[in-house]
């Protein structure tokens, strides 16, 4: 389908899954050669990061643990710019090799709190990697090692994305259209 209705809003496809696919690859073959022989432990951000960090850590070669945190700052199709845990660490991240698994990067105010959290236990080496990015929205400075696709600062569904909590099962994602 080209376009999608929920909750009678207008979505039109933006990322074919056949794209996913490629970019999840990509990222999966970046990723290990760059942890070739390493641990690492995966910190994957829920809600929306579990589709691509499912279809990711299938990718990777070796044996690594993963951990999961949730976090909250959208209230509809708009960021509060307040950070909420739903789900804390429950991990020593001490000297380990992390990588964040984010589903979507836009201002930056979730990671950069999350960065912080993580900083504390003081790890070997902190990346982040995000299936999609919002250059034009982006307030912080932090390094995104891995990242998928840019895309514009439009509101996305499907592929683990939510319109509150609808459109998360959608194998496309769909950017909502004005």
């Amino acid at each position: 389908m080209e376009e999608i209705n929920i909750k009678g809003k207008l979505f039109q496809k933006l990322i074919s899954s056949k794209e996913i696919e490629e970019i999840v690859k990509s990222l999966s073959q970046r990723i290990n050669k760059d942890y070739t022989q390493k641990e690492i432990v995966f910190l994957i951000v829920l809600n929306g990061a579990f589709m691509f960090a499912s279809d990711l850590l299938k990718l990777i070669e070796g044996n690594h643990k993963l951990s999961f945190i949730k976090l909250s700052s959208y209230c509809g199709v708009y960021s509060s710019n307040e950070i909420k845990e739903l789900i804390g660490l429950n991990e020593d991240l001490r000297d380990n090799n992390i990588i964040i698994i984010e589903d979507i990067i836009d201002s930056g105010n979730t990671m950069d709190c999350l960065i912080e959290k993580v900083k504390a236990y003081n790890p070997a080496t902190l990346e982040i990697c995000t299936l999609v990015f919002k250059p034009k929205a982006f307030k912080k400075r932090f390094n995104i090692k891995y990242i998928g696709r840019e895309i514009s600062n439009e509101f996305i569904v499907g592929y683990g994305f939510d319109l509150d909590g609808y459109g998360r099962n959608i194998k496309e994602i769909y950017q909502l259209k004005e």
